[in-house]
């Protein structure tokens, strides 16, 4: 159905229009389009995807980790297992080696006519000779047991007892001799106990030297005798001289 024409579509005004319109159309028709992006398109395109992706897998992991917050922090309270992290292995200290043990004692070393006073009036000093002492006030003068007179046998091992009293003491010295090794220690065995006592030498190895103890006498045992036996030891344990009483 055609629609009659008003004035204003056949006015001079629409016929400027239309020649208007058919210049705009001819220059249209001489233009050629530009190729479309479509792979920069694509690639922008997956780009965009990916960081969304990304986004989500993101926020899909700190979903996860909240509920493993809660677990963790639960599981401190009282009667909850725990998370513990792998000990660190135990260390083992070595056991002692022979280097690292306390050494055993040894002879003190003296100069010769140097004094050792063993109690006050108990004093033992040494010459090339041999041994020298005083015993307390009963017995003031210097006493004297020679190594080099020929009445010991300095190539074997041997011990002598030399024994004073006084006032309810006792007062034990003597040589020891011949041994191998180094000597240690003392014990003298006696029917009240064991006495222990200590060693003195010159210097340079002479092969004898002097030990001595003291021991107090217990009530009712009756005057102090030394019946059984006195031992210097070496600095291995063994036996460097022994006197066993007859």
């Amino acid at each position: 159905m055609n629609h009659p024409r008003t004035e204003a579509d056949t006015g001079p005004g629409h016929a400027e229009t239309e020649r208007l319109r058919q210049a705009l159309a001819e220059v249209a028709y001489d233009i050629t389009p530009s190729p479309l992006p479509l792979a920069a398109v694509e690639r922008r395109g997956r780009r965009i995807r990916l960081r969304r992706r990304t986004a989500v897998l993101g926020a899909g992991c700190g979903l996860l980790l909240v509920p493993l917050a809660v677990v963790l922090l639960r599981g401190t309270g009282s009667g909850a297992a725990r998370i513990t992290s792998p000990a660190a292995p135990a260390s083992v200290s070595p056991s002692p080696s022979a280097s690292s043990a306390v050494p055993a004692p040894t002879p003190r070393i003296v100069t010769p006519g140097e004094h050792v006073t063993a109690a006050p009036g108990f004093e033992l000093w040494l010459t090339a000779e041999g041994k020298h002492w005083t015993s307390p006030p009963s017995s003031p003068e210097p006493q004297f047991r020679s190594v080099v007179d020929g009445n010991i046998d300095r190539s074997t091992p041997g011990v002598s007892v030399q024994e004073e009293s006084e006032d309810g003491r006792v007062y034990l010295s003597g040589l020891y001799y011949g041994g191998k090794g180094t000597a240690s220690s003392v014990e003298v065995e006696t029917v009240a106990g064991t006495v222990r006592g200590k060693l003195i030498e010159l210097p340079g190895d002479p092969g004898w030297g002097v030990w001595y103890a003291i021991t107090d006498v217990k009530p009712g045992k009756g005057p102090f005798r030394f019946r059984t036996q006195a031992t210097v030891y070496d600095t291995e344990g063994g036996i460097y001289a022994q006197l066993r009483s007859r």
